[in-house]
This record gives C-alpha cells, structure tokens and sequence, in this order.
C-alpha cells in the first residue's frame, strides 16, 4: 500500500489590480461638488481683493479708460502716497490706542472672571455673575447706543479715545468670559489640588498654573477681541466728533467722502486699512482657530 503526499497548495496571489481596489479605502472617493464649490467660492473671495489690489495702484487718470480687471502697465504709488499724508498715520495710532487700550484690560479681567467662576461655582453670586456675562452675549451695541451715549456725555468722556476704550471693554467681556471658562474647566482638578498642597495662593495658582495651561485661549480671544475692536465703525461714529480722534474704519468713510471720484485713491485707504489686520491674522491664525475649536469640543 503506497501513500502519495501532496504538497499544501498555496494561495495564489491576488492580481496587482484586485489588491489595489481592496486596498483602496472607500473614504478616498472624491467629492467633486465640494471641490467645486471650494472653487467657485475662492474666486468670489480672490477675485474682489485682486481688483482693489490692482486699481489701488492705478492713476486717477486712466481708470475709467482702463479694464477694470486688467492690471496697470505702469503701476504707482500716489494714491497710498495722498493717503498717508492725509493724516492716515494719526488715525492709525488712535486705533492701535483703542485696540490695545481694551483688548488688554478685556482679556485680563476675563481671565481673572473665568477662573473665579469655574473654581468657585458653587458659590451662588458666582453663578448669576456668570449669568450676567451670558446675558451679555444677547444684548446687540446696536441696542446700546442711545444708553452708551448718554453715559459718556454725563461722564463728559465724549470725543475722546477712552469714550472708545470702554465701552469695546465691556462689549468683549462675555465672550472671552464664555470662551476662557470652557478652558480653565478642562484643567484637571488634582493639578490645583497638588498646588494648594504646595502652599500656593490662588492668586499664584491663577498665574502660574491657570495661565501657562489657557494659552491657546487667551490667545484666542485676544485676536478675536483685536480684529472685531479694530474694525470697529458704529462706537467711532458716535462717541467721537474731532478728527483728531478717528479710528482707520471712520477715517475711511471721511476717505469716501473726501475722494468720492478717486477710486484708486479711496482703495488705497482700503488696503493700508486692512494691512496691519491682515499681518496680525497672519500670525495668529492657527491659534484663533485651534482655540475656538478646543474650547467648544471638548
């Protein structure tokens, strides 16, 4: 009786085709309507800021007679010349006055609010404060100016710059109150705990704990709080008179006024207006996203 041995029969190998269609994850599928639309929308948004860019450099004389799309062949700076002499330099140091002058104190106080709230929450005041801060996220400026107004004539503030600083202090409390709450409450308790063994102070545990961890926060609000006081329109508008105290957002208005048939001119002021926005956006770009997406998805 003889026994006949066979070899195990192996698997054979799968095709080069049928291993990369198996490979292939099914998230890998285009969206091409996404696709798309991203395009379509990054023209809406390039194509306006490439015809400001372009006309702003273009003479008076040759841009009713010229593409609006096409740039100038011979390209000047006149325009942003007649600008800065115009006092552009004076109104963009009282909007950096305004600016630092309330994001500082804003962020601060917020900060310091925050952490008293999240540590002490079961304290009952605590707690309607923080209401109090909350309910100041669905009160609109635009419902406040007859109040503020008359605020700051009976404090005889009126057109000056702080009549600017505090009232933008006031207005960028709750939010950064909202925002910096979310990230102190993310720190773990027994970090606290072990600096209280320690022997440290609140006041120590607000600055040498507290902070370091909230960075990424207090970044956050501090860009936010900048961009929006920066922009700001309505405050300068009504709380100063004097052209000595107007902001870039309300010289740039006088600019539309002064240049009404100067476009290149008035895009100009456009530009240098939106400059230091667009450098400061530029640096902190990451942590104002990476903050305001943080402190909400945790």
């Amino acid at each position: 009786m003889t026994t006949t041995l066979t070899k195990p029969q192996r698997p054979e190998k799968a095709s080069h085709r049928e291993r990369q269609r198996h490979s292939r994850p099914a998230a890998r599928r285009r969206n091409w309507a996404g696709g798309l639309a991203g395009w379509i929308w990054l023209v809406v948004v390039a194509v306006p800021l490439y015809w400001i860019l372009i006309t702003s450099l273009k003479a008076q004389s040759r841009y009713y007679s010229s593409n609006p799309l096409v740039p100038s062949g011979d390209p000047t700076l006149d325009n942003y010349r007649l600008v800065i002499e115009s006092d552009f330099i004076r109104y963009f140091v009282n909007s950096a006055v305004v600016t630092v002058g309330a994001v500082v104190p804003a962020v601060v106080f917020s900060f310091m609010a925050a952490y008293a709230i999240v540590r002490g929450w079961r304290m009952r005041g605590l707690r309607v404060i923080n209401g109090l801060f909350l309910m100041g996220l669905a009160i609109p400026l635009q419902a406040t100016v007859i109040p503020v107004y008359l605020i700051i004539i009976k404090l005889h503030l009126y057109d000056s710059l702080l009549a600017l600083i505090l009232p933008s202090i006031a207005f960028a409390i709750p939010l950064s109150v909202l925002v910096l709450a979310n990230f102190v409450r993310d720190i773990p308790k027994e970090l606290f705990d072990s600096m209280r063994v320690d022997g440290a102070t609140e006041w120590t545990t607000l600055w040498r704990l507290a902070a370091p961890l909230t960075r990424p926060a207090i970044l956050t609000v501090t860009i936010f709080n900048g961009l929006t006081i920066w922009n700001g329109f309505l405050l300068p508008l009504i709380l100063t008179q004097g052209p000595d105290r107007r902001t870039l957002p309300l010289a740039l208005w006088t600019f539309q006024g002064q240049y009404g048939v100067n476009v290149p001119a008035v895009l100009a002021s456009v530009v240098l207006t939106t400059l230091p926005v667009l450098v400061l956006y530029a640096f902190g770009r990451r942590q104002l996203l990476s903050g305001l997406t943080a402190g909400f998805s945790r």
